[in-house]
């Protein structure tokens, strides 16, 4: 079979849609060895994708437009461009891995959608250009052979918000990447605590700082309590913080002033990929407050890294985190503060949450993404 795959988050670590292909399409591969994999991108990449696989060729379909890396530029890649160039490479299939599918496919063509979160939440609706590509992408995601999605809660978005057949529809959980496993050597959790100046216990915060994530709801929650917790277990915040607030942003370091946190919140910036997996495993306990997520990866990366988990029980988040993590309401704070207080003193408690966790991670795999991810290719097609 050959599969025709929209490549423009490929070189793209950093954004979900980028990581998806990154460990996706090696899985594929490896699992059929008669699947040839196209990756057709608007440009050529860094590193030439042939390096991964003999059976995954980069095709170039550059877009008319002068900025090759503009909004309108990708909207004619994804409309335009892309379902041209399947047409003419011959693909038995296409696989658009975001939510932005051709309203006219040319060839049988599946979606994968993470998440409806510019159709379900008022905050991330945008200007007129970013609603009307919205409703673009919902109207062609209704043409599309079949649509994947990552948890059962983005399926019943999808089938309430799009109206597709149930049957067209299938659930096709993520996985963390294959080198989140548990790390025993202190010396080497030492030294990556030494890098980027962590504390010797703290609670870790990774994720985004738009309002979906309720950073501004843990840190009312942190607030509550104790000043001895506190002192004992910083809250460390992963990554680039916004500078200044927004209604869309929340800007930790001045909801931090108003609340008297400041010498309790340690921001390291931005942490290298590689180094994340042993930032989770140096936390005493990870917090992942949101309100809203298509999958939720974090709370699988922690699990995996063997790190005990608080987070709420908001869409997809019951699914991931299963029984293996404390979860709280988004909104109650009180409730959040006694969870973190609770797994950071409570030896017993962090055992089997630890424990429960890394059987939790280890229902996840890419191997078994990619059987799944297989089976609905055969199905698009016959």
């Amino acid at each position: 079979m050959k599969v025709a795959v929209n490549a423009w988050f490929w070189d793209q670590l950093s954004v979900g849609s980028g990581q998806y292909l990154w460990y996706l399409v090696p899985a594929l591969l490896a699992l059929d060895p008669t699947l040839e994999i196209l990756l057709v991108s608007p440009k050529r990449f860094e590193s030439p994708p042939e390096l991964i696989n003999p059976r995954l060729r980069a095709c170039v379909a550059p877009t008319p437009l002068a900025d090759p890396a503009s909004n309108l530029s990708k909207v004619w890649f994804e409309q335009v461009t892309f379902p041209l160039a399947c047409r003419r490479l011959g693909v038995h299939l296409a696989h658009v891995p975001y939510f932005g599918s051709p309203y006219r496919p040319l060839v049988p063509t599946l979606v994968t959608i993470h998440d409806l979160i510019p159709l379900l939440l008022p905050a991330y609706r945008g200007s007129l250009p970013v609603r009307l590509y919205t409703a673009l992408a919902g109207l062609a995601a209704k043409r599309a052979a079949l649509i994947l999605a990552d948890s059962e809660a983005s399926r019943r978005d999808i089938l309430t918000n799009l109206g597709r057949p149930a049957t067209q529809v299938r659930t096709v959980y993520l996985a963390q990447a294959p080198h989140y496993r548990p790390v025993e050597d202190s010396a080497l959790l030492g030294r990556i605590k030494a890098k980027y100046r962590l504390p010797a216990q703290f609670v870790l915060y990774v994720g985004g700082y738009d309002e979906r994530k309720n950073v501004a709801g843990l840190l009312h929650a942190y607030a509550l309590t104790e000043p001895s917790f506190r002192a004992n277990y910083p809250l460390v915040l992963l990554g680039r913080l916004p500078r200044q607030a927004s209604p869309l942003f929340t800007e930790p370091l001045a909801l931090a002033r108003a609340l008297g946190l400041e010498a309790n919140l340690v921001t390291p910036g931005w942490v290298a990929e590689e180094d994340k997996p042993l930032v989770y495993a140096a936390a005493t306990t990870f917090v992942y407050p949101s309100r809203y997520e298509g999958f939720g990866l974090p709370v699988l990366e922690a699990m995996a890294m063997g790190t005990p988990v608080v987070t709420t029980a908001a869409a997809s988040l019951a699914e991931v985190a299963g029984a293996a993590a404390l979860t709280v309401d988004p909104d109650d704070h009180q409730a959040l503060a006694q969870a973190l207080t609770r797994v950071c003193t409570d030896p017993s408690l962090r055992n089997r949450l630890v424990e429960a966790g890394r059987r939790q991670a280890r229902n996840f795999s890419w191997e078994q993404t990619a059987q799944q991810t297989l089976q609905a290719y055969h199905e698009a097609i016959s």
